[in-house]
């Protein structure tokens, strides 16, 4: 079996078989990384296949000294902010304020008494507007701190931290609503 190391350096040296079983390789991962950013799956697609192009550009700068597939996320993710900041349907969405109050709802502090799935947590996730749901992504998912999120954005750092404030805020109002309404279907039933 060929290591990630010795793909690379196929691929470097222009082998396409190389190349396609590097993307086949990391494909469906990064798929799922680049949905996050965007509202459909033709705009992630989108994402995915312009950020393999930079990828395949920029491989002669991954040293190998890290994880290969950290290293092509992190192009992926860049390259998913990238395509929001400069795709006109996410223009508006992307916009920061520091007054966006009439977003908030009263949050208890205790987490949710809910079970959730990975998926059906994601798929809550997509349903904030997409600059809270950028931050979020950023921070909670993929990592970021909020210094590196405010250079990614071109926003202020306190920005980025009370858009995550509110979008963790939103979410948590989301999953409390959806467990009372669980709770309240499995009394109905008993």
């Amino acid at each position: 079996m060929t290591t990630e190391h010795q793909l690379v350096k196929d691929c470097l040296k222009g082998k396409p078989s190389a190349q396609k079983a590097l993307y086949e390789l990391f494909a469906s991962r990064m798929l799922g990384v680049c949905y996050r950013y965007t509202k459909s799956m033709s705009d992630a697609e989108d994402v995915l296949q312009e950020g393999f192009v930079k990828v395949f550009h920029y491989l002669s700068q991954f040293r190998g000294e890290g994880d290969l597939g950290a290293w092509i996320r992190r192009i992926m993710v860049t390259t998913a902010i990238n395509y929001l900041k400069k795709n006109s349907r996410y223009q508006y969405d992307l916009s920061f304020s520091a007054d966006e109050n009439h977003f908030l709802h009263p949050v208890s502090p205790d987490d949710p008494e809910m079970m959730l799935d990975a998926k059906q947590l994601a798929d809550i996730v997509r349903q904030l507007p997409p600059g809270y749901q950028a931050i979020f992504n950023l921070h909670a998912i993929e990592g970021y701190t909020h210094v590196e999120i405010s250079s990614m954005l071109g926003i202020h750092e306190g920005t980025s931290r009370s858009q995550y404030a509110r979008a963790r805020n939103l979410l948590i109002t989301w999953l409390e609503k959806e467990s009372e309404s669980t709770k309240q279907t499995r009394y109905a039933r008993s």
